[in-house]
């Protein structure tokens, strides 16, 4: 492949391998494959007509460059408007579908978003709702055609002239690789989005420099499952990868969908984040529990494998020759269940469970966790396919051409062409970010090994406790996720005597549990009040906090009956814990927690 510079030379990549199925979508519940003659020819025609509609670089400064708002889940006409969008010039400014609505107006009124893409009728509708505050807003297309709303195919200049092409050619060409090619706002873990400018130069970088991972993993077949949202920049820049490296991507119609789509468009690759590799296993786990006699006892055998297993250690004859036994019998299942093909998955976006990798790895499904921002396009470390570059529980080795330091405080500065160009209207936000030109990511971490990259916590979440010891609560919050009964949990403590909890069980695992000791489950209200739960949440305790210093071991815990959501205000849209307002909206429950309890720490 030749030298790109900008995301759209892509398109001459796949020209010169053209496939006949670079995309394809959900229609009416069969995939219909959008070959690359045929992608390409939208590009264009959605270039054309937003060009006809006034869009363009303007005087070519960022302020000044029109904007063009996308607010959709995954599917082929998302990369298609972004690639469309970068023909003429503007600044692509994608959100969450479920982004909160005053979160958008203040992103839509800080970026002046000319025009907007959504894909349903109800985003559109929502949009119209509050258009009297977004007045540079012209125009909103649906990419889903229903009655009464304009569809983006009324977009597109369906004929397309010679002098269409020469102008999207001309700016095309105009176009440099220092230009901005996207505007992502973060997620709003620690408070307001920041719409962080990334160049072409970032993102192409970025997807260079993990070639020698991709090529690492031997596909024989390209084809790759799309389901994160690709505002993502994870999920944004490895799309960008399957379109210079010959994958064709097939898009998951939804997260509830994704155990069908699997086995569907049965792809060699897919990209998640932790809590759905959690969600999948939970899912296998709820399945062998209902197994009985042998298979149950050989399902249990198989999984307790697997949590032996340690990546890059020869673990002897006798453990090989059980494995591959297990491999036979149980987790060829849980292969076909991802569709037979997948030979690698990439985790990003928080810290994922070491034993989870172990598992799947030893079931012959490849975890490579990696990590990064989007502030640096995102990937900074990523783990290998090959053995000799993959621990459990780190992030991998850097990827070439980023370079780390560890500060003082043991934070992790990051630098290379991948660091963002800045935060968008916010200069002091942005001279915050950097430390003598390294990007402070707020992460603390440390080298395993002299190369492999491990994540201890974030920076802002260390909190202490009265006694003035520092408690990083991400590591204590991962390992109790392993108990098959916690849902979500919370580690608290600033400023206490010492470290709780607050827990949301998983109720399906606490119903089988209290039948068991036959308790009727009645409510979520009624089980978490149950003393039978309390004494299990304790015992809970009790195998985990061995795990951890004095300080950081949880003495009391406080069990929640509803889940956390993004609709809820717990969680951020990437699935991330909004920690100041679960503090706030537990305020109570916390204070119960705390109030009369004297023992001595």
């Amino acid at each position: 492949m030749t030298q790109a510079y900008r995301l759209f030379d892509c398109m001459e990549a796949q020209a010169a391998a053209p496939l006949p199925d670079l995309l394809a979508g959900k229609k009416e519940g069969v995939y219909v494959p959008l070959s690359t003659a045929t992608v390409h020819l939208q590009i264009n025609q959605l270039a054309a007509g937003l060009i006809a509609k006034g869009v363009s670089p303007q005087d070519g400064t960022i302020e000044g460059r029109d904007k063009i708002g996308i607010i959709s889940n995954s599917r082929p006409e998302w990369l298609i408007t972004d690639l469309a969008v970068q023909s003429t010039g503007a600044i692509l400014v994608p959100l969450y579908p479920n982004i909160a609505l005053q979160d958008l107006v203040q992103v839509f009124q800080e970026s002046e978003v000319k025009g907007c893409f959504v894909s349903t009728k109800e985003l559109y509708q929502s949009l119209q709702s509050v258009r009297a505050q977004l007045p540079s807003l012209q125009w909103v297309y649906t990419f889903e055609k229903q009655e009464g709303v304009p569809h983006w195919e009324e977009c597109k200049k369906q004929t397309l002239s010679s002098e269409d092409e020469q102008k999207i050619q001309q700016i095309k060409k105009q176009t440099k690789e220092e230009d901005i090619a996207t505007i992502i706002y973060t997620s709003g873990t620690t408070g307001k989005p920041k719409g962080v400018m990334l160049s072409h130069k970032n993102i192409v970088s970025n997807l260079m420099d993990v070639r020698e991972v991709i090529e690492g993993v031997g596909f024989v077949e390209r084809k790759a499952l799309s389901f994160l949202p690709l505002n993502h920049i994870l999920e944004k820049m490895v799309s960008y990868v399957y379109l210079f490296y010959g994958f064709s991507i097939y898009y998951a119609e939804s997260m509830e969908t994704i155990a069908a789509n699997l086995k569907e468009a049965r792809p060699t690759i897919f990209i998640t984040v932790p809590r759905l590799l959690e969600k999948v296993y939970e899912k296998i786990m709820a399945t062998g529990s209902q197994l009985k006699g042998v298979k149950k006892a050989l399902f249990f055998w198989a999984v307790g494998l697997g949590k032996r297993f340690e990546i890059g250690k020869d673990m002897g004859w006798w453990y090989n020759a059980q494995l591959s036994l297990a491999n036979k019998l149980i987790f060829s299942k849980w292969r076909a269940a991802l569709g037979g093909n997948v030979r690698a998955i990439v985790v990003g976006g928080a810290a994922c469970q070491p034993r989870l990798v172990k598992i799947f790895t030893a079931a012959q499904i490849t975890i490579m966790e990696g990590y990064g921002l989007t502030e640096t396009s995102p990937v900074i470390a990523v783990n290998h396919y090959d053995e000799n570059n993959r621990r459990a529980g780190t992030v991998g080795p850097l990827i070439p051409n980023v370079e780390v330091k560890i500060a003082a405080d043991g934070e992790i500065l990051c630098k290379g062409k991948n660091v963002m160009v800045g935060y968008y209207k916010q200069p002091e936000a942005t001279a915050e970010t950097f430390i003598d030109g390294w990007l402070a990511t707020g992460d603390i971490g440390e080298f395993v090994e002299g190369k492999f990259l491990k994540i201890t916590d974030r920076k802002k979440e260390l909190f202490k406790t009265s006694g003035g010891k520092y408690v990083a609560p991400q590591q204590v919050e991962n390992k109790f996720k392993e108990s098959k009964y916690i849902e979500q949990i919370m580690i608290v403590g600033a400023g206490k005597k010492f470290v709780s909890a607050l827990i949301v069980p998983a109720f399906e695992a606490l119903k089988q549990y209290l039948t068991e000791h036959h308790i009727a489950f009645e409510s979520r209200a009624q089980a978490i009040q149950h003393p039978q739960t309390r004494h299990l949440f304790q015992n809970i305790l009790d195998y985990y906090n061995p795990n951890f210093g004095h300080v950081e071991q949880v003495k009391q815990f406080a069990l929640l009956e509803n889940d956390w959501s993004v609709e809820g205000g717990e969680l951020t849209p990437k699935l991330s814990l909004k920690r100041k307002f679960i503090l706030s909206k537990y305020e109570q429950e916390i204070e119960d927690i705390y109030k009369d309890f004297q023992e001595e720490i």
